[in-house]
């Protein structure tokens, strides 16, 4: 046989493959091992929203509808719940094995701004082991299931979240803080509930104390705000081409997931949304994030792996995650590694991106208590444009606030004597970020390490940067750059 007519052969079953999985090309070429990630097979069965009593109009809640439906398709081994056009009220929805929630187009599932419809459950939030609100849309241990179609998820965040003056025009601001039951704790800070603000005054971060009564519980419900789209232990899950919007706390949080592609979604939320993240991916293996927007209050796509102790104990790091052809607009990162990065994150590979008016760009940060191997990062092709802060930053100083908020208050630059290394130390290395372009940014590139463990082994290559101030390094060691352009404007 010919060495031409082996090539052809060879090439026919490569296209065979592709147009079986037309996810394996993002597997293919990487600088780790990565096995092949595909789509959740669902059943061919299909019920529709309307046929289980829904209401059409947003006047009427179709909780037992949504959870009818899929308990209908479930007993037939699974299938395709379709939602219609016309906009759906409901409260919680849990998806189970072998499901697809279906938006067609003009389908809009609006969850209901009724604390009394989410219960208190045992949770994991800002990578701790807590309690919240239940999701709007949850699934636990599950496997194959997707949310697709063409149509909009809600949250109604406003009726959950507090806001910042600062952060709203004076029209917004009145208009936002007009809800009952709300309190203005101070001119520029307003707060939903008395409830609210008492939880806020307790918390850490964003995380109340384990120790409550029920009747505490229920009297900081709204503080509980949970993420709307929770998926925890599944495996094989696919979110493509919806859009998820206005969420009471994260986005689109998969924690401990396996076998999941994020493809051609819009997650997005107010630019005032106070941890308003569009994707936290916490903790799961073998995750595509392709052909997708974010737009958040916070960070856009942000890779995590638990808090602390908390994060230590899980030990389950972020790893195996191609992000590719991906887009960011507002938000404090366009690509973010932190800070709750306990469990380490490694084997990431970020290509064909743009970060279009975000505070930072590429952003890696952490603190002296997460512990945790970041590692084995490779960023190849990235364009920003209008960047606020940093087009690049690594800082292990980080307090629970967006670099622009650090550096208007004078934190940003912190200097602190080493400690001892111990396994709260956090460990940045082998990172490589090459091709990358970013026109104006206020600051070009920031390295704040540990001095007790900097930053080690970045490897920079042909990037060109416009910003209003240069480059700085401090605590960090082993790093090379090739062909780097500082432009200073």
């Amino acid at each position: 046989m010919s060495k031409r007519l082996i090539t052809l052969l060879l090439a026919a079953v490569s296209i065979t493959a592709m147009a079986q999985n037309p996810y394996k090309k993002y597997t293919q070429d990487l600088p780790f091992a990565m096995p092949e990630v595909s789509a959740p097979v669902i059943p061919a069965n299909e019920v529709r929203l309307p046929d289980f009593g829904a209401d059409a109009t947003g006047q009427q809640l179709c909780t037992d509808a949504f959870a009818r439906a899929i308990d209908a398709l479930s007993a037939k081994g699974g299938g395709r719940l379709t939602v219609p056009c016309g906009i759906w009220l409901t409260g919680p929805i849990v998806l189970k094995s072998n499901i697809e929630l279906y938006l067609d187009h003009g389908a809009v599932i609006q969850f209901a701004a009724d604390d009394s419809l989410y219960p208190i459950i045992d949770t994991s939030f800002e990578g701790l082991d807590t309690r919240r609100c239940q999701s709007p849309i949850s699934a636990m241990g599950q496997t194959n299931i997707a949310i697709t179609g063409h149509g909009a998820i809600d949250g109604n965040g406003q009726y959950w979240r507090p806001l910042k003056k600062s952060k709203v025009t004076e029209a917004q601001w009145k208009e936002l803080t007009s809800q009952p039951g709300g309190v203005t704790k101070r001119p520029d800070y307003w707060v939903p509930t008395a409830g609210y603000d008492k939880a806020e005054q307790g918390a850490k971060m964003n995380v109340p104390d384990k120790n409550l009564t029920a009747q505490e519980w229920n009297e900081i419900k709204r503080f509980l705000r949970p993420v709307m789209i929770s998926l925890v232990g599944c495996k094989n899950v696919l979110l493509k081409d919806v859009i998820f919007q206005n969420s009471p706390a994260w986005n689109l949080h998969p924690l401990m997931c396996e076998n999941i592609i994020i493809d051609g979604v819009l997650a997005r939320n107010p630019a005032y949304a106070q941890n308003g993240d569009a994707l936290d991916l916490e903790s799961c293996k073998n995750a595509l994030i392709v052909n997708s927007k974010f737009d958040a209050g916070d960070d856009g796509i942000c890779l995590k792996s638990g808090k602390d102790a908390d994060g230590r104990r899980r030990g389950r790091p972020c790893e195996n995650v191609v992000v590719d052809g991906c887009t960011v607009f507002a938000g404090h990162g366009g690509f973010v590694v932190g800070s709750e990065m306990s469990g380490g994150v490694q084997n990431i590979m970020v290509r064909n991106c743009q970060f279009l008016g975000t505070d930072v760009g590429l952003r890696f940060k952490s603190t002296r208590g997460r512990g945790g191997l970041v590692e084995n990062i490779y960023i190849d092709g990235v364009t920003m444009n209008d960047i606020k802060t940093y087009a690049l930053t690594f800082n292990m100083y980080y307090g629970g606030k967006s670099v622009s908020e650090a550096l208007a208050d004078g934190s940003g630059e912190a200097k602190v004597p080493a400690v001892p290394v111990t396994e709260e130390t956090p460990i940045f290395r082998n990172i490589d970020i090459r091709r990358v372009i970013c026109s104006h940014a206020g600051y070009a590139m920031e390295f704040n390490g540990l001095p007790e463990m900097p930053i080690d082994g970045i490897h920079l290559k042909d990037i060109v940067i416009h910003a209003k101030h240069d480059a700085t390094f401090q605590y960090s060691k082993n790093i090379t750059k090739e062909n780097v352009k500082i432009v200073l404007e």
